[in-house]
């Protein structure tokens, strides 16, 4: 997969492009002109999204001109032939950093040969910047994280997202997050996929589901949680595949207990207000 000093030296790259990106959404902070939707209703595009991937690009270019890219605006980027591909979200968050609502971030993960080796989270409002590369521990602002010691339900917080396409599929976690909120101390709702892995991984969200995901969501993410001490898995805790879009990550203590929550919830049905 490479060794530590690679991987070290990569992540200083994906560092660097991740605030590169970020210097560009603090510009747009508050000053958007245009706010579009990509097709769903709710998908959004800025040009925070497009002027941030480009100023990501620039660097990734600079120092890997020959690896991959997927990037959420822009597509899969190069030939296709090398073990490397980065998988970028310029601003994973749109919609809460449309409104203002200070929770989104910059999400760059590196993959080896299919495998999250590496990952950058930085939330340049907050100035949280979340770093974790395979051997190499989980930290934030440069300081060690582990992921919480809550090993019960009910002592529990979680978190969850509700996907793009919400509104036209029975295929939703409604039912999901109703369960988990009687069962748990709360569930949280953020809107942004990378920070709640980050925070998973920090040890202040103790455990984390969601559907409908891309890629570029949970690249990052997932090495965060592995290198903080926790556990990421598809709901049945098979290993994670991207392009399923969906994941469960926990500190470990509560992996079985939610992977076993998730498995006997009954099959999606027709819920009165899809209809």
């Amino acid at each position: 997969m490479g060794s530590d000093i690679q991987l070290g030296s990569w992540l200083e790259v994906a560092t660097e492009a991740a605030q590169a990106g970020g210097s560009v959404l603090r510009q747009y902070w508050g000053r958007l002109e245009e706010v579009r939707e990509k097709g769903r209703p709710g998908d959004l595009v800025t040009d925070a999204d497009r002027h941030g991937e480009a100023a990501i690009l620039q660097v990734l270019r600079r120092y890997a001109p020959d690896h991959d890219i997927l990037a959420e605006e822009s597509g899969l980027l190069g030939r296709q032939q090398s073990p490397f591909l980065w998988a970028i979200d310029p601003l994973d968050g749109t919609t809460n950093y449309a409104h203002q609502y200070p929770w989104f971030a910059v999400s760059i993960g590196l993959l080896v040969e299919g495998v999250p080796q590496l990952g950058v989270v930085y939330n340049p409002v907050s100035d949280h910047l979340f770093q974790a590369a395979a051997g190499l521990g989980a930290t934030c602002n440069h300081q060690p994280i582990k992921v919480s010691i809550t090993d019960n339900l009910a002592h529990s917080l979680l978190a969850t997202g509700f996907a793009y396409d919400r509104r036209e599929t029975n295929d939703n976690n409604y039912p999901e997050f109703c369960r988990f909120t009687h069962l748990t101390q709360g569930v949280r709702r953020c809107g942004a996929a990378a920070l709640d892995l980050a925070y998973v991984a920090y040890g202040a969200i103790d455990g984390y589901w969601e559907r409908g995901l891309s890629p570029w969501d949970i690249a990052a993410g997932i090495v965060l949680v592995r290198e903080a001490g926790g556990q990421t898995s598809a709901y049945d805790g098979t290993p994670v595949i991207l392009s399923s879009g969906r994941i469960l990550a926990t500190n470990g203590h509560l992996h079985q207990a939610m992977s076993q929550v998730l498995q006997a919830m009954p099959a999606p049905q027709p819920l009165p207000f899809l209809q």
